[in-house]
């Protein structure tokens, strides 16, 4: 008897042995079914496969194709619903581009159990028989046809963007709210309608619909705002108003209506409507009332009480004003929305230098420190009523320590509105009537007052020719001594100014002697002790007038005769003068004066024989040779 003994160094070996052995066993019992299986069923769909719920089992493809085109029909009975609320929209498969393909379904139901390698195939063929299995059909999707489709029904579901609005007519508010924005997604959609078409179910598909967000949705507060606005007058006024001051200004509804505005800004990544005046039909508005609330501070003004030395104020000083444009439209729309339509400008004030309680101590205005009369015999009355006008604005005006007086600038604007008259003036060469004539008599008396009181000149202009009234002395006569001794004033293009150089107030006062054809000019300060020598080389150069011109007036008479301008040698006058203080010179200037030779002209009207002679007999228009 033999006895075979295993070792323990074998036992690994024939454990693997008896592994592989069943490893190679098993894959021949599977190739075997697998094949075996396949040849059973050579040419023949496998039992348990099914396309779209139609059995195949057992079929050709070509069976299987027939039986499928006589059974399945949903591509033109099947159903496909689309809703958006309350609207539906329903379609069959083949509407959305669908078509079935009964030969490539049935040839995947063949294909099923024999690929995907020995094991998918294997796997395939025992689920089907065990199971079941069904073969999703093949169809063809013209996704075209369905966004056409999609794209009908998306002109009933979408709609744009509304931004909530205000609209204004009259006086009349209206909110319109705003509306959210819809919009079909086609492509989402798509993917959608293409799932249930696979499935070859009846079903709903759901539309993709997005929705966008106006902006504004609600804007009924702003509508109240402007409602509240547009609900009174606008009424604006000048802060601390005191009697004497403009305003107020009303602005009734329709002109407040006009300027409203509604305008969309971002707060913090969020729009908001505001309601408000628009800023620039306000500043328009606001820039003309400018013209009306801004002042500059006026210095109280008085007269010097000659037996008293004391000031005695004629006249209160002014706050200057001066409106901030832009602050107040904020004002005014900040008080609107609270519901205010009493509105005040936004105002600054300047308050001026020498109030009514000053006294000549004070400002050192304690004597008389400069006088000067001219005359003006034979003016005329608008002549002389402008005289008198300009005199007027420079009665108890004071005069700081430093400033540079400019007389222009007080003067202001010379119109018939202002009080002036008519009167003969030099104008482009020629002497004609205009309004303000006789202002320079004003201007030449300031010029010799501070000539004489050794006051600094900074500007002065002469007159184009010789003008009696400034040259005439007490008795009435022509004193050449004073010929280059007038200062005419044209503002702004022609001015006089002079410098207070001293540490004092200076105090102007003007006096007007109608009667007796005379104004006087008086300084009053504190004297350093200046004094004022002076020399004058009178007329030299003296060139005669041109001959008379004569012309015709077709609005004067036949041999009528009128002299509108008078002769006037040309000449040149050099005068110096030398400011004196305690002994020693202060200065020295020098004034030079060209005046132009001045020619005579008549008029006289049509058909006049011999005007010249007419002219010569009435004592008008003389030659210069005469």
């Amino acid at each position: 008897m033999n006895t075979t003994f295993i070792t323990r160094r074998d036992l690994p070996r024939q454990i693997i042995a008896v592994l592989l052995g069943g490893l190679l066993l098993f894959f021949a019992i599977t190739i075997t079914w697998t094949l075996g299986y396949q040849l059973i069923y050579a040419g023949r769909i496998f039992p348990g496969v099914s396309v779209a719920g139609v059995d195949l089992s057992g079929l050709s493809p070509n069976d299987a194709a027939l039986k499928l085109n006589q059974t399945l029909s949903y591509p033109i009975n099947g159903k496909i619903l689309f809703r958006d609320a309350d609207k539906l929209w329903v379609a069959s498969p083949a509407e959305m581009g669908m078509v079935f393909d009964p030969s490539a379904s049935s040839l995947a139901a063949y294909d099923f159990g024999r690929s995907g390698g020995l094991f998918g195939a294997l796997a395939g063929q025992v689920t089907a028989r065990g199971l079941g299995s069904d073969v999703a059909p093949v169809i063809i999707f013209d996704q075209r046809v369905a966004y056409t489709y999609l794209q009908n029904i998306s002109t009933q579901t979408d709609r744009p963007v509304v931004e909530a609005n205000l609209r204004v007519e009259g006086t009349n508010v209206t909110a319109e709210p705003g509306q959210l924005g819809r919009s079909l997604n086609l492509d989402a959609t798509l993917i959608y309608l293409a799932a249930q078409l696979q499935s070859f179910r009846d079903g709903e598909v759901a539309l993709v619909i997005q929705e966008t967000a106006p902006k504004l949705l609600d804007v009924s507060s702003q509508a109240e705002a402007a409602r509240q606005i547009l609900s009174q007058p606008l009424v604006l006024t000048i802060p601390n108003f005191r009697e004497g001051d403009p305003g107020p200004w009303v602005y009734d509804i329709p002109v407040v209506a006009n300027m409203l505005a509604v305008n969309i800004a971002d707060n913090n990544g969020k729009a908001e409507m505001k309601v408000g005046l628009e800023r620039v039909a306000l500043r328009d508005t606001l820039t003309e009332l400018k013209n009306f609330v801004d002042r500059l501070p006026a210095n109280a003004r008085f007269v010097f009480n000659d037996a008293t030395g004391q000031l005695e104020p004629i006249s209160a000083s002014a706050i200057g004003r001066s409106m901030d444009v832009e602050a107040s439209i904020l004002a005014i729309n900040d008080a609107l929305l609270r519901g205010e339509h009493t509105v005040a400008l936004s105002v600054g004030e300047q308050q001026p230098s020498v109030a009514d309680t000053a006294t000549g101590a004070e400002l050192g205005v304690v004597q008389l420190v400069g006088e000067q009369t001219t005359y003006f015999y034979g003016s005329s009355e608008a002549r002389i009523q402008n005289i008198v006008a300009a005199a007027e604005r420079y009665h108890g005006l004071l005069v700081a320590p430093g400033e540079t007086f400019s007389m222009g600038s007080v003067l202001g604007d010379v119109s018939l509105e202002n009080g002036f008259a008519e009167a003969l003036i030099i104008y482009g060469g020629r002497t004609i009537k205009g309004v303000g004539g006789g202002v320079c008599q004003v201007s030449t008396t300031l010029f010799r007052t501070v000539f004489f009181a050794g006051y600094p000149v900074a500007e002065r202009y002469s007159h184009a020719y010789r003008v009696s009234y400034y040259e005439m002395d007490a008795s009435g006569s022509v004193d050449t001594d004073f010929a280059g001794m007038d200062a005419t004033v044209y503002f702004p293009l022609v001015d006089f100014k002079f410098v207070n150089d001293t540490s004092s107030w200076l105090l102007m006062e003007t006096y007007v002697n109608v009667a007796a054809r005379t104004i006087t000019w008086k300084l009053y300060s504190t004297s350093d002790g200046r004094s004022v020598t002076w020399e004058t080389t009178g007329p030299s150069n003296v060139v005669p007038p041109p001959e008379p011109l004569f012309e015709e007036n077709p609005e004067l008479k036949r041999n009528e005769i009128k002299q509108i301008d008078y002769a006037a040698q040309g000449a040149d006058v050099n005068v110096t003068r030398t400011v004196w203080i305690n002994g020693q010179v202060y200065f020295t200037d020098h004034f030079q004066t060209h005046y132009q030779p001045w020619q005579a002209i008549c008029e006289y009207g049509p058909e006049t024989e011999d005007p010249e002679k007419k002219a010569k007999k009435n004592g008008q228009c003389l030659s210069p040779n005469t």
